[in-house]
């Protein structure tokens, strides 16, 4: 099978052997995957000589199922899937049954291979622990702010969106009750507008790199004993008195859900029992294609690229070199250039 790998600072295609699945596992033929511009541009920029697979969010067809996974899955069903390693930009996909999501047939498989950012979305928002009401500022509208921005408007949540690119800001305008903000000076007054002067309950903060002033200003928007959630990849230097002040809470919302990184969870099959651990990151995939289904959330408008897998380079060039031009790429392993 053909499968993509970072290499020495660029994206390479190569052959693979189709991967073993387990008792546990469904083998999946891959129909699309969705890139994930942050992680996988920064995994891009630190490979050398030694070969990376990058690539975490897919959804294809079915194609052969473990002895443990049959009450759940069968060949042909249409599934999507989350979570590196067995997840990742390859033909074919040996993926454990927690991570993979069943997709109603009305849902189109190139949408649906963004689970793994939607449960990534999901999982943010939960971090932040808001209720019915309340107000959040989101930084960042990349694909995964784009996301979480779309969320918490179905949650009827008051929402407060954030970033530069004007692009970015046309495709979160067609939700309407978003109120939307070119640059952070403006979210003082829309904060308080929204909120009636008590300020945000929560900022969600999906930008990246150094920026120890962005965090600063986000204690100023918060209300009293309100959280702040970093999404992005982004260092965590602020002032101690401005978090003093609020007595506000500082998140990081780690990939999917708990169950990430757990080998007990993602390769040997034990769920969390919901009483204890309501949403994982199986549960959390599943409920992102839910509010797809249900039609809750629009993103149609978020996939303004769409190559064959073999193009794949074309695409990671543009997040390189003119990152604004693009939002979500998806490959597509259906068709050849």
């Amino acid at each position: 099978m053909r499968t993509l790998v970072a290499h020495n600072g660029t994206v390479i295609m190569q052959d693979e052997p189709v991967p073993d699945f387990g008792e546990e596992m469904v083998l999946i033929r891959t129909s699309y995957s969705t890139i994930s511009p942050g992680t996988e541009m920064t995994a891009v920029g630190r490979s050398g000589e030694s070969k990376l697979r990058i690539g975490y969010s897919a959804a294809g067809i079915v194609d052969q199922v473990g002895k443990k996974a049959k009450q759940s899955f069968w060949p042909g069903q249409r599934v999507a899937c989350y979570g590196g390693p067995y997840v990742r930009h390859a033909e074919y996909l040996a993926v454990h049954k927690h991570l993979v999501a069943t997709v109603p047939d009305h849902v189109s498989l190139d949408q649906a291979s963004t689970g793994g950012l939607g449960a990534i979305a999901i999982h943010a928002v939960r971090q932040a622990g808001l209720q019915f009401g309340e107000t959040v500022v989101i930084i960042g509208l990349g694909i995964l702010g784009q996301i979480i921005a779309r969320i918490c408007r179905a949650a009827c949540l008051r929402v407060i969106a954030c970033d530069h690119v004007p692009e970015r800001r046309t495709a979160l305008s067609e939700i309407e009750g978003i109120r939307i903000c070119s640059k952070p000076e403006d979210i003082q007054l829309a904060t308080a507008e929204a909120s009636g002067g008590i300020g945000a309950d929560a900022v969600v903060l999906c930008a990246s790199g150094k920026q120890m002033e962005l965090l600063d200003l986000s204690f100023d928007w918060i209300r009293d004993r309100g959280k702040i959630v970093i999404v992005g990849d982004l260092h965590m230097e602020f002032t101690r008195a401005k978090m003093f002040k609020k007595e506000a809470q500082v998140l990081i919302s780690r990939a999917g859900g708990p169950g990430r990184y757990d080998s007990m969870y993602e390769a040997l099959g034990f769920d969390y029992p919901a009483g204890y651990v309501r949403w994982t990151e199986g549960r959390n995939l599943e409920e992102y294609i839910r509010l797809l289904a249900e039609h809750h959330i629009n993103i149609g408008n978020l996939l303004t690229k769409q190559v064959p897998l073999a193009e794949a380079h074309r695409v990671f060039d543009l997040y390189k070199h003119d990152p604004a031009s693009i939002l979500g790429a998806v490959l597509d392993y259906n068709s050849e250039s």
